[in-house]
């Protein structure tokens, strides 16, 4: 019955490798405690309760400690997002409710300014946030910036 074990276990790694979520290499490990439970008995009532009873062990007791070293930060800054806050150079004057052209990144993006003044080219601004596809900005000297 060993080899039933082994093969179970075998079948929890390759799926834990496949999902990464660090819970099903707990159940491969409870099938390695099987296994070697199955080579001093055939009972298979007993090498089942050690399968379960290490695993609802196993999993609790190491996920808070597995939760430690495996970063989980939810707020990582990605694509159009992760301009906020940067800098970028007017290359179309942005009038009071128009919309114009800023440069951030060596990319260029339809901008509006925050405020009701006038931003020239070439002048820098700071990405106060997305509206939809337009960035909304103000002047780098601005008092208006956080």
């Amino acid at each position: 019955m060993w080899y039933i074990w082994l093969i179970a276990a075998g079948i929890f790694f390759i799926v834990e490798i496949i999902t990464v979520g660090f819970l099903v290499f707990w159940l491969g490990v409870s099938a390695l405690l099987a296994m070697v439970v199955s080579l001093f008995t055939d009972n298979l009532f007993i090498q089942t309760l050690v399968f379960v009873i290490s695993s609802c062990i196993l999993i609790p007791l190491t996920k808070p400690l597995v939760n430690k070293f495996i970063s989980k930060d939810d707020d990582v800054k990605t694509n159009a997002f992760s301009l906020i806050n940067k800098v970028g150079i007017v290359t179309m004057d942005i009038l009071p409710n128009s919309i114009g052209q800023v440069k951030v990144n060596g990319e260029l993006w339809s901008a509006q300014s925050d405020t009701d003044i006038e931003l020239k080219i070439g002048q820098k601004v700071k990405i106060l946030k997305i509206d939809g596809v337009k960035l909304l900005v103000a002047p780098v000297n601005s008092s208006l910036l956080h």
